[in-house]
């Protein structure tokens, strides 16, 4: 078989028509490469134009990013000054805020207030209405008084004029029963002498002291007790009175019993009747008053003889109601 093929590829290559054969083949290949190479070149150009396209495209594509970035990137920046504004109004709003819960808590401060001043106002409004009330009653009431007072005004000057009758009576009486005896003109007081009346840190009359009592106090109650004074006359009061040598109660008790003393002997004068007796025991009173109403020279010192004395003293039935009258007058 080896020989087989061998004769046969020697006849192929000695034939005379191989040759044309492979020139054919040969022309066909160069005309298949050539057509390759066109296509590959088209290819490659249609790549190209195709890459150019794409490139065009993809520039076209990358400057409407670039400009979309812009935007965007401008758009960020809008809304970072937006945010910004924002946060600038939710600032200015919070502050907004805070200044409307300021208005309200001083609005609601002010409502509290304005109620708390309707309130005072309510309250000085019925004060108002009770102080008038109270004004009315008051009123009323010193109509009454004034009535009272125009009805007593007689009765007042009357007293008033008593006590100075019976201290001119007095003064009259004593001159007349040549008795050295100084009546206050105001008052109506009678002093005597302590020194006259009493040894020294001794309560028991003398015998002068009994002798001046006898002839004062006699002329004394007869116009004291006469019927036109005798209704005004509330009390008759001997007092005592000691100077500061001695402690406070030594000298309390010894110008008490001395003005006891004194009272004593004049409800026991035998010159008295039975009607002035009764009427004197009814209004003479005795009291000590130790050293607590001294006597002072002219220099401030004490004068110690002038202070050592026993006071007669009167007082009107209607002393105390003309006091309150006449502070009642003054309080007008």
């Amino acid at each position: 078989m080896q020989q087989a093929r061998g004769r046969r590829k020697r006849r192929l290559i000695t034939s005379p028509d191989v040759g044309s054969y492979w020139i054919s083949f040969s022309d066909m290949l160069s005309s298949l490469l050539l057509v390759f190479i066109l296509a590959v070149f088209f290819s490659i150009y249609q790549y190209f134009s195709l890459l150019d396209l794409k490139t065009q495209e993809l520039n076209e594509q990358q400057a409407e990013l670039d400009r979309t970035q812009i935007v965007l990137a401008q758009r960020e920046k809008d809304l970072e000054t937006a945010q910004v504004t924002l946060m600038g109004k939710e600032e200015e709003v919070a502050s907004i805020q805070i200044q409307l819960q300021q208005q309200e808590e001083n609005l609601f401060a002010a409502q509290t207030a304005l109620q708390t001043k309707e309130e005072e106002q309510a309250a000085l409004q019925l004060q108002l209405i009770t102080q008038q009330e109270s004004l009315a009653s008051q009123e009323i009431r010193l109509d009454a008084m004034q009535v009272a007072l125009t009805a007593q005004q007689v009765q007042i000057d009357e007293l008033l004029g008593v006590r100075t009758d019976i201290i001119r009576e007095l003064s009259q009486s004593f001159a007349a029963s040549n008795l050295a005896v100084k009546v206050n003109e105001v008052t109506g007081d009678i002093i005597l002498d302590s020194q006259l009346m009493f040894e020294t840190g001794s309560d028991t009359l003398s015998a002068a002291g009994q002798a001046q009592l006898s002839q004062l106090i006699p002329v004394y109650l007869s116009v004291l007790l006469r019927p036109e004074y005798e209704p005004y006359v509330a009390e008759v009061t001997v007092v005592g009175h000691t100077d500061s040598k001695g402690s406070y109660l030594f000298n309390l008790e010894l110008s008490q019993n001395r003005a006891l003393n004194v009272a004593t002997y004049c409800l026991q004068l035998p010159g008295l009747n039975s009607q002035q007796r009764a009427l004197l025991q009814d209004i003479i009173t005795a009291k000590g008053r130790s050293f607590s109403d001294l006597i002072l020279n002219a220099d401030g010192s004490e004068n110690m003889d002038a202070s050592r004395r026993v006071e007669i003293q009167f007082r009107l039935k209607d002393s105390e109601m003309i006091q309150k009258m006449n502070e009642i007058l003054r309080d007008r």
